[in-house]
């Protein structure tokens, strides 16, 4: 059950607290443009903190391979939700979004600004939006949809579900299986159930948002060195101490960009040199599929901007005015 949230959730514009939001693809720069944020804010007797808003960076195991903000990034400003979630308890959206409203509703009652900063835009949407309130698939019926032969469970969603069919790829596995037990266990489909989504804060607070796109070459050429950067940090270091807690491979956290690649080099399976170049290649193809997402999803009057060191007094004015 979503956690409510109360604080300035009134109908009055003028009673909803501020929300600042810099999302945006990886190694684009949301973490230190955050902090600027957050310095302008505090310059202006302002009380702040960053929430953070990325999937990765929950993970207390996942210090540098997630590109988590040191001590010396954050200059003194708040963070929170870095770190927050041990690597053997996976964090789903719906568990970010509960542990964020209650951060974002402890900082308005001291009427504090919160930032979310992050590129995770699932734990965007989920605490915004809210989430549809699917109950509990029947576990006969999903044993029954995923023993399907994929093209069967096509041919299924087809006749019980056409809309879902023309949205999703016939290759999508994954989203074929999870329609199709939807709609045989609950009656309704996927996007009925989408259209009652509950427990989103969008409309309760006053939300300042942000989005960075910048030149996808300049983009990839920092994804490329931030990683390189990352093992002189000690990366391996980090994935050597996350396999020997020997957790379950499938966590997100053993599925982290870096992990797998390094592992393989720990494991003897391939070089160094290899396993970065396969690590820079995933980054640039997660980075690429981030920054479709956010030139796409987000509402058309969310501003967009290509330059990461624009100046926070241009783009966040109403706020800090």
């Amino acid at each position: 059950m979503s956690t409510a949230y109360s604080p300035g959730s009134g109908d009055d514009p003028s009673l909803k607290k501020p929300l600042a939001l810099i999302a945006g693809p990886t190694a684009s720069g949301k973490s230190a443009l955050a902090v600027d944020l957050a310095l302008a804010l505090q310059a202006r007797g302002r009380a702040v903190a960053v929430v953070n808003a990325d999937s990765a960076q929950v993970y207390a195991d996942l210090a540098i391979l997630s590109a988590r903000p040191d001590e010396s990034e954050m200059r003194g400003v708040p963070h929170l939700l870095f770190g927050a979630w041990d690597g053997a308890d996976a964090c789903s959206a719906a568990q970010w979004a509960d542990a964020a409203k209650r951060e974002i509703a402890r900082l308005h009652a001291d009427d504090a600004v919160p930032i979310l900063c992050g590129g995770t835009g699932l734990y965007l949407r989920t605490l915004l939006d809210g989430i549809a309130p699917i109950p509990e698939i029947d576990p006969a019926v999903r044993t029954g949809v995923r023993a399907l032969a994929t093209a069967d469970a096509r041919t299924a969603l087809e006749r019980e579900d056409p809309q879902a069919a023309k949205r999703l790829s016939p290759n999508d596995t994954a989203r074929t299986q999870r329609a199709l037990e939807v709609v045989r266990s609950t009656k309704r489909t996927l996007a009925e159930w989408q259209g009652r989504k509950e427990g989103g804060i969008g409309d309760a607070v006053t939300l300042h948002p942000l989005i960075l796109l910048p030149d996808r070459e300049w983009l990839y050429e920092r994804c490329d060195r931030r990683f390189g950067q990352m093992i002189d940090r000690g990366a391996i270091g980090e994935v050597e101490a996350l396999l020997a807690r020997k957790l379950d491979p499938a966590l997100p956290v053993m599925r982290a960009i870096g992990v797998p690649e390094l592992a393989g080099v720990l494991r003897g399976e391939t070089t160094l040199e290899d396993a970065a170049e396969e690590a820079r290649r995933a980054t640039r193809n997660y980075a690429k599929r981030q920054f479709t997402w956010f030139r796409r999803q987000p509402p058309e009057d969310w501003p967009r901007i290509a330059d990461p060191v624009a100046d926070v007094e241009d783009l966040f004015r109403t706020l800090l005015n």
